[in-house]
């Protein structure tokens, strides 16, 4: 199934205006420590992404849930470069097989699916997820199984709930990028405690690894400021709080 199709957006002209806010330092709480560097967005994708989704036609009980969690959405912890017209959701990533983090606001045991394309759009990856109920953050880790990821390559992820077989499924999706890290950085992170890979990976603007060093912090240390001030700094100030829960059956 080709899930582009799922998405109807406006997108010609619009990758020539993209912002360029997150293309500079984010400044954390703390003074004088960055956030997360993002790099600057590739200006080609013509299928940007969607970092957020509500409740579609067929998941009234999912809009009860959402209303009840102060309209919290289903939402991708990934960053979002904005356009007039579209948004894309972009990360970077040096590991061969990452972890893609989620954060679910309703307590969902419905079927959800999980699909990674290549840039050419053929399906590399593909595999149902079973859902813990909870809700919170979420992982999902591509498994020994699945090939892995390209350096240089981009592909594109879903990540849709099916709270209705016979409806579109809620969902979310963006891109990711394999990049390999040069000599400096990889001895530097060798020789890295847990605090310095976070603060490598934000410095080098390698989202998908901060994140999950960023977890690990958290769950060692539930008081650690690194998860809270890295969301902050792509706007996900709201979901700062919320707890990561064990995902998936």
């Amino acid at each position: 199934m080709n899930y582009k199709s799922r998405i109807s957006i406006k997108i010609a002209g619009a990758f020539a205006l993209i912002s360029l806010c997150l293309t500079q330092p984010v400044k954390s709480q703390i003074p004088g420590t960055e956030i997360f560097n993002a790099p600057p967005p590739p200006p080609d994708i013509n299928a940007p992404g969607n970092r957020t989704a509500g409740g579609k036609r067929g998941c009234e009980n999912m809009q009860k849930q959402l209303a009840a969690s102060q309209e919290k959405l289903l939402t991708a912890l990934v960053p979002v470069y904005q356009s007039p017209n579209a948004e894309l959701v972009f990360g970077l990533t040096t590991i061969s097989r990452p972890t893609f983090w989620f954060y679910i606001p309703y307590k969902a045991t419905d079927a959800a699916e999980f699909v990674l394309q290549n840039q050419e759009g053929q399906t590399v990856y593909q595999s149902p997820v079973s859902l813990s109920g909870t809700p919170g953050v979420v992982s999902l880790s591509l498994p020994s199984t699945a090939a892995s990821l390209k350096i240089g390559d981009r592909y594109h992820w879903y990540f849709n709930i099916y709270c209705n077989p016979q409806q579109p499924p809620v969902f979310v999706d963006g891109w990711i990028k394999r990049v390999e890290p040069n000599t400096v950085l990889k001895t530097q992170l060798e020789k890295a405690t847990p605090n310095q890979r976070v603060a490598l990976y934000a410095t080098h603007g390698i989202w998908y690894d901060l994140v999950a060093a960023s977890a690990e912090l958290r769950r060692l240390d539930p008081k650690d400021n690194n998860w809270a001030n890295m969301l902050q700094s792509i706007g996900l100030n709201d979901i700062a709080s919320e707890p990561i829960v064990d995902c998936c059956r």
